[in-house]
């Protein structure tokens, strides 16, 4: 699939301006993978016109139409899902066996906003005056910029796309220039599904093209998923052209553990809340609070499991832990590890690359768990984005959730008891957009998914995510034959 990686312009391939490209390399192995654009102001500018001119009749297509376009591009996301997710691992990192369910779970999201996009209704609102007669409808916004991280690119382009696309809207896709070849591959798909060109448009770039976008006054929508730090800069941008913006952001996910819970089972939803993709994604549970009752078994079993993790090549059977997504993001979370170490946090394992010969291109870092972390530190506050485990102790049910509570996140959670009260008491308190309950990192197209606080705000996945893409307008008909004269006393 890397044969045909061109940006997608009101239904064109566009190649690449002669000196403007981006490396895209494979972080497992460092070798070069492709060259893509780095999309100009101009380029840009094109795209989001493109989506401009194909939005009237795009919107007036029947949204059983728009259903089986979608279907459609499932179908084929769904026959080309091991060679789309063999590329995505090849891009970022993750395991093979991840990318093929993300794989699926991408198409799982278009088929369910198929069926979602001739449901699109509006009300009749009863007035005081009889003679009076009011409805809404709910229409599309009109052009969607709809921006993606590194980490899972076809998941989040699906958690995006797929309801732009059902509520009416055309789009303008910018991926990560860190792994954009899935994103580009799926321009491929769009046409061979059929969308009508300049419905779905698709650049690459960095800084440049990323200013381009957000700060076109013609967008009707930004969905922004990536750092707390981009999203402020995106939302501010925005506020200048008053363009609504969703934003799925960072988190600091606490995973709660109580000594009533299945050890064993909660055990291995830390090790998978944490552990998986590597540590690289907004959902990490990155927090373990445990109840002191139970907090050195927990610990111990935690740093066993954690030495037997094996690291290796993410496309080959058998390994549980793959690279970071590249060197920078390594020296990143290698920095703060150091930064975990000073601040006197006990580092139980892990913390340092490994010194396999088969792993030294790679960009790799051993499971690392941290024991007995202060709950003010960096450590326990500020999003890693890496396989890095903070395990912070508590006593009671509320200072577990004070715990949970403390940070400016606001993302996820989990919680892990056979006390099925203490569940609901728990879950209704925690300041989180999902609470898992003896669960951890389990997805849905149908459950609604966001955040809080600095984790962001606006819901993707679910029927609330086709609310982001569509606006009301309120229609109010006289009845009657009688005119309201302002200027006329009424008897």
């Amino acid at each position: 699939m890397l044969d045909d990686i061109a940006m997608l312009v009101g239904g064109e391939r566009i190649a690449p301006t002669p000196g403007r490209v981006i490396d895209v390399t494979n972080p497992f192995d460092g070798r070069l993978l492709a060259q893509v654009a780095d999309a100009t102001t101009a380029q840009v500018s094109d795209a989001v016109g493109a989506a401009e001119r194909a939005a009237p009749s795009w919107r007036a297509l029947p949204g059983v139409e728009r259903g089986r376009l979608l279907s459609r591009l499932a179908d084929l996301i769904e026959a080309r899902a091991e060679p789309l997710a063999r590329l995505e691992t090849s891009d970022n990192g993750k395991l093979l066996s991840e990318t093929r369910v993300q794989a699926a779970f991408a198409a799982r999201n278009y088929r369910f906003f198929a069926g979602y996009a001739d449901k699109i209704y509006g009300h009749t609102i009863p007035l005081d005056s009889p003679s009076l007669f009011d409805y809404t409808t709910r229409e599309p916004v009109g052009v969607a910029a709809l921006i993606t991280a590194w980490n899972s690119p076809m998941q989040l382009l699906a958690n995006k796309l797929a309801p732009a696309l059902a509520a009416g809207c055309t789009v303008v896709v910018k991926p990560s220039e860190v792994a954009p070849l899935t994103t580009l591959a799926m321009a491929g798909l769009v046409r061979e599904a059929g969308f009508p060109p300049g419905v779905v448009n698709i650049v690459t770039g960095g800084a440049e093209a990323g200013a381009a976008l957000t700060t076109d006054p013609r967008l009707g929508r930004i969905s922004f998923t990536g750092s707390v730090r981009t999203g402020q800069a995106i939302a501010a941008a925005a506020a200048r052209t008053l363009v609504p913006v969703t934003l799925e952001l960072g988190g600091k996910s606490p995973n709660i553990v109580f000594d009533d819970a299945d050890l064993d089972r909660a055990v291995v939803g830390a090790l998978a809340g944490i552990f998986a993709a590597g540590g690289q994604t907004c959902i990490a549970g990155s927090r373990l609070l445990v109840q002191r009752s139970c907090y050195d078994r927990v610990v111990g079993e935690l740093v066993r499991r954690a030495e037997d993790i094996v690291l290796g090549d993410p496309a080959a059977e058998g390994t549980q832990l793959g690279p970071l997504a590249g060197q920078a993001h390594l020296d990143r979370v290698l920095a703060m590890v150091d930064a975990g170490r000073a601040s006197g946090a006990t580092l139980r394992t892990g913390g340092t690359r490994p010194d396999e010969p088969a792993l030294a291109q790679g960009c790799f870092l051993r499971p690392t768990v941290f024991s007995d972390v202060d709950p003010a530190a960096e450590l326990a506050q500020e999003e890693i984005f890496g396989p890095v485990l903070s395990v912070l102790p508590f006593d009671t049910e509320d200072e577990a959730i004070a715990l949970a509570n403390g940070t400016e996140y606001g993302l996820a959670s989990g919680i892990w008891t056979r006390d099925l009260a203490r569940a609901h008491r728990v879950a209704r308190e925690l300041v989180a957009g999902t609470v898992w309950v003896n669960t951890y990192r389990t997805s849905a197209a149908q459950a609604p998914f966001g955040g809080v606080r600095r984790s962001g705000y606006g819901r993707e996945r679910g029927l609330e995510a086709v609310d982001e893409y569509l606006r009301t307008k309120n229609v109010m008909i006289e009845l009657s034959g009688d005119i309201r004269d302002p200027f006329v006393m009424q008897a």
